[in-house]
């Protein structure tokens, strides 16, 4: 599985291939699913651009999307989108409309109420595990680990040549992962050979404009559909070499 991660925390700053509203947003899932994505990542944001849980705002993003494609399509929690454990907990159960699934950084504080309140309403959740904090160990003593969707393995590491290295670790720190499915991916300039590490492990990946800007050969990245295409191309030479 390739999944298209198409705006993160990205600025119209960092280029206006980055799409921010539910219309660019829906634009760039149908072009990235037409690429060969099958399962989609958004933060959702409010007209002057941050990222937010506000349930108009989910709602118009995910209804925008769910009329061009029929893949997946999941959301962010991030603590930045509202910082308050409790307010974020609230601000899930308050959605109308519900994604597919949703990422929980397992670091961050409340992680495991709003799992919680995520299974609760039927949202699949994906554990973000990131290298370089104690998600791993959290996440493995968790009651909710094996409930999971999915396990983010996220590598923060974003050195070409260290970022391999840091993704092993972050691996064998999972161990097992409960035997839940791992999607494994790094960012910046750690993504793409993090992406190749995962198509020779056999694990399923992500890719789009949220993890990187840029190209394998350092060219700017044009469209979310662009880095898909490539990662595809990437990631089955990677299976093939394995």
């Amino acid at each position: 599985m390739v999944q298209a991660c198409l705006n993160g925390t990205r600025r119209a700053t960092d280029g206006a291939v980055v799409p921010l509203s539910p219309d660019a947003l829906a634009r760039a899932a149908a072009e990235a699913v037409a690429a060969g994505a099958t399962d989609l990542h958004v933060h959702p944001r409010t007209p002057c651009g941050q990222d937010t849980l506000s349930p108009r705002v989910v709602a118009a993003t995910l209804e925008a999307i769910r009329a061009r494609v029929a893949v997946p399509v999941g959301v962010t929690t991030g603590a930045w989108a509202e910082p308050d454990p409790a307010a974020r907990v609230a601000r899930v159960r308050a959605w109308t409309v519900l994604p597919d699934h949703a990422s929980v950084n397992w670091h961050e504080p409340g992680a495991e109420e709003l799992a919680a309140a995520l299974l609760d309403l039927g949202v699949g959740v994906e554990a973000g595990i990131w290298s370089g904090t104690d998600a791993a160990a959290r996440f493995t003593a968790s009651p909710y680990a094996p409930k999971v969707l999915r396990v983010l393995a996220e590598v923060t590491d974003t050195g070409v040549d260290t970022a391999e290295a840091s993704a092993r670790a972050l691996l064998a720190d999972l161990g097992s992962a409960h035997g839940r499915p791992v999607l494994l991916h790094g960012e910046d300039g750690g993504a793409w050979p993090v992406l190749r590490l995962a198509g020779r492990l056999g694990l399923a990946t992500r890719i789009g404009l949220e993890d990187t800007l840029f190209l394998p050969d350092g060219r700017r990245a044009r469209s979310n559909a662009q880095l898909v295409a490539e990662a595809l191309s990437q990631y089955g030479c990677a299976q093939q070499s394995s």
